[in-house]
């Protein structure tokens, strides 16, 4: 069960290395930022949980996560190089993939270290978010976060099915817990579902 649990965290790695990648392209970045920007979309989140729970930095200690942000952003180039333009959707169905991944491994990780419910969460929710919010910074877009479509929302959801079913069984917790902020993520992007705007009393629309 340990072992998935970390191929299963590469995976997340390397779905957010490729979106990290895909931003790039569409900036017309170089190598240097292509890696930069792979590596804080890949990283950046679980950096932040790990030094906030006090944990070793996984990548710190299994260098092998940086390996995998190396090997997902050259293969993405390489494909890039047969496409001439990326379709904004590309990237954000890329993104919603990570965000999910990420949603329930960082709910994962300190639910194993047994904290709190409510900081599990928050901490599913850090992970997902962060690297994409350092990625957009860098690249001077809005952080999707801020944009009013339901984003982190659906980490808050995806990390709460998480420890509610964790006790139970950790496996159907990660698939079931992912799937729910997947399918959140991807409806807000299809079907653009926003949360209410709080606006200035009188304010024009």
């Amino acid at each position: 069960m340990e072992l998935f649990f970390y191929w299963f965290d590469h995976l997340g790695v390397a779905v957010f290395a490729i979106s990290g990648t895909l931003l790039a392209f569409r900036k017309n970045m170089d190598g240097f930022g292509v890696i930069v920007l792979a590596s804080v979309t890949a990283i950046g989140g679980g950096t932040l949980r790990d030094l906030i729970l006090d944990l070793p930095v996984f990548w710190a200690y299994d260098p092998t996560y940086l390996y995998t942000i190396i090997i997902a952003a050259l293969g993405t180039i390489v494909w890039l190089r047969f496409r001439d333009y990326i379709h904004q959707k590309t990237l954000l169905t890329a993104d919603a993939f990570g965000l999910a991944f990420f949603t329930v491994m960082g709910a994962q990780k300190a639910h194993m270290a047994e904290f709190p419910a409510i900081i599990c969460v928050v901490m599913g929710t850090m992970t997902a978010c962060f690297g994409g919010m350092l990625r957009d910074v860098l690249a001077r877009d809005i952080p999707m976060v801020l944009k009013g479509e339901l984003y982190a929302t659906t980490c808050l959801v995806g990390a709460s099915v998480y420890v509610l079913i964790a006790d139970f069984s950790p496996l159907l917790a990660l698939l079931v817990g992912g799937m729910v902020t997947l399918l959140m993520r991807l409806g807000a992007i299809r079907w653009q579902w926003h949360l209410p705007v709080f606006q200035e009393h009188g304010e024009s629309r």
